[in-house]
């Protein structure tokens, strides 16, 4: 299973690779653990920072950017499953001209040799548009058993009526040939806030923190806990650095369990790449990783997982690993 909130003895994974995005118009980036999904309200269009896309109000040009679908570095584990979850959210979110509308995504889901009908939970990467194409940020195991999985599917999705962006828990079990998908979970952001404290306004400003749609929407709606955010301004002035998912469109149970994850209550943050390396990719320095784990542990953080088991800590168990911590770096924290 999953292992926020770690078992005392868990077991240390090599580092392989995630793959690397290309057309994207800035960098950005999902997920932990569990069986279920957090929710709240849609968050509307905000004003852009630099970890923001554009809003569909902050762009009417009707040329849309070159993507390229996602593909898994040759490090991965059960590589297939991720690149099925992808594959399904890149065929909802992006259509030709005249390929809007629910009866036609079922009919790309069907292509797939998936049930059509979960275009009908595909929520926020459905449109009106006649449209539009979708790049995946990356995939990112949410919970990794024998025969089930969740992965965190963060995008980009640009329409011919404007831009914007989800992360899609997608819910896999497996089958013959390949895995089959059982369920899409999109992250549901609350609405912006009134105010904004200052450390949440400096995450949104500051560059070396990159952020998909879904976190961005996360902090603008105030629901990202003080210390995960000053965690984050620590880190950054030591790396430059890409987030996964803070809170929506993570699962709210370390999965496989019933015990709450510290991503839906806004307490923690996952981390896929650092200074430009993936943390999946074996060629990224042991030391680059471990170095930003044991900082993380440093800036408060009770329960850091990555892809190696650490030594040491200021508290019992304070670092695990697991096979879903094995392509990225999750940081915890207690309030």
């Amino acid at each position: 299973m999953s292992a926020e909130n770690p078992r005392p003895s868990p077991q240390a994974f090599q580092v392989p690779r995630r793959a690397v995005l290309l057309g994207l118009a800035g960098v950005v980036l999902g997920a932990c653990t569990s069986s279920r999904t957090a929710t709240g309200a849609a968050s509307p269009a905000a004003p852009a920072s630099p970890s923001a896309p554009a809003t569909p109000s902050e762009s009417s040009s009707t040329a849309l950017p070159a993507t390229a679908p996602w593909q898994p570095g040759p490090g991965e584990i059960d590589p297939d499953v991720k690149l099925r979850a992808t594959q399904l959210v890149e065929a909802l979110g992006a259509w030709p001209a005249g390929g809007q509308g629910l009866a036609a995504a079922r009919d790309r889901v069907r292509a797939l040799g998936l049930d059509p009908t979960l275009a009908d939970q595909a929520g926020p990467l459905l449109g009106t548009a006649p449209q539009a194409v979708l790049q995946v940020v990356n995939a990112q195991w949410g919970g990794h058993l024998t025969d089930s999985a969740s992965v965190m599917v963060p995008c980009r999705q640009w329409t011919t009526e404007g831009s914007g962006g989800t992360t899609v828990d997608v819910r896999l079990v497996r089958a013959q040939p390949r895995w089959n998908v059982t369920a899409l979970h999109p992250a549901e952001p609350a609405p912006p806030a009134a105010t904004l404290s200052d450390a949440a306004q400096r995450v949104l400003a500051e560059p070396r923190i990159q952020l998909p749609p879904a976190a961005v929407a996360d902090v603008r709606g105030g629901g990202v806990h003080e210390s995960v955010l000053a965690s984050m301004l620590t880190l950054a002035g030591r790396y430059s650095y890409a987030v996964t998912v803070l809170r929506s469109g993570h699962p709210i149970d370390v999965f496989g369990t019933s015990r709450p994850s510290d991503h839906p209550p806004g307490r923690a943050f996952d981390v896929w790449r650092i200074d430009g390396h993936e943390v999946v990719d074996p060629a990224t320095p042991h030391d680059l990783v471990d170095g930003f784990m044991r900082a993380a542990a440093a800036s408060g953080s009770y329960n850091v997982g990555g892809p190696r088991q650490l030594s040491g800590g200021t508290a019992p168990n304070q670092f695990f690993t697991d096979d879903a911590h094995h392509d990225h770096v999750h940081v915890g924290f207690r309030s």
